[in-house]
């Protein structure tokens, strides 16, 4: 990554299938029908908040970060967020692009009012656990509760 060409800036509709290609890129799978969905949000004028971004390197979309603004939703008062997805292409990991990313996304969350951003990581994913961790995120104070339907 050349931080001299990097630019970050808001999502736009047609980053979407360089947004797929990262994500399956990391995960080993495709999962447009997630990201036609995520972007449609991201992307719908009454929702818009900046809070998805993308970096890019020679017009190239090389990583991204999702999140939403919740206004009191699940009885908490004050103004939340949540840091849904990130993703960075493999070629430029390990680079502080997902940090670029973070601070940006952080910003743009201050300057909206947000007080406090959530997000979910699985209790074993260690290398993301640090990297939340390095971004200044704790463990909250709340329970993730699940029910197994089949």
């Amino acid at each position: 990554m050349d931080p001299d060409k990097l630019i970050i800036r808001v999502m736009k509709e047609e980053d979407m299938e360089a947004i797929v290609d990262i994500d399956a890129q990391v995960l080993g799978q495709r999962r447009p029908v997630y990201y036609e969905r995520k972007c449609a949000l991201a992307l719908d004028d009454a929702r818009q908040l900046v809070t998805s971004l993308v970096a890019e390197q020679d017009d190239q979309v090389i990583g991204f970060i999702m999140g939403n603004v919740y206004l009191g939703e699940f009885g908490i008062p004050e103004t939340t967020a949540s840091l849904d997805t990130i993703g960075v292409h493999p070629d430029y990991q390990g680079q502080g692009l997902a940090i670029e990313l973070m601070k940006e996304f952080v910003t743009n969350l201050k300057k909206a009012g947000v007080e406090r951003i959530y997000t979910l990581v699985n209790w074993n994913d260690w290398d993301l656990l640090r990297f939340f961790e390095k971004s200044g995120f704790v463990p909250a104070k709340v329970v993730n509760l699940e029910m197994q339907l089949t």
